[in-house]
């Protein structure tokens, strides 16, 4: 998708020196990757604690069907 937008040339240089990108276009690719991952590790994070397999959980009574 293409898209104009206006962005902080000093703040586009530093992305750009930080992430090693020769291009403008390659550090705003890299900028949204890292934010989106970052945005999903969160969403796991806040999974945390909110179900998931019991601490008394027995697998092995529960292969024997017992």
């Amino acid at each position: 998708m293409r898209t104009n937008i206006v962005l902080d040339d000093r703040l586009v240089r530093e992305a750009m020196k930080l992430a090693r990108a020769k291009t403008m276009r390659e550090a705003v690719d890299i900028a949204l990757r890292r934010f989106v991952q970052s945005g999903r590790q969160k969403k796991l994070l806040n999974l945390y604690g909110t179900g998931g397999i019991r601490r008394d959980y027995d697998y092995k009574r529960a292969r024997s069907g017992t």
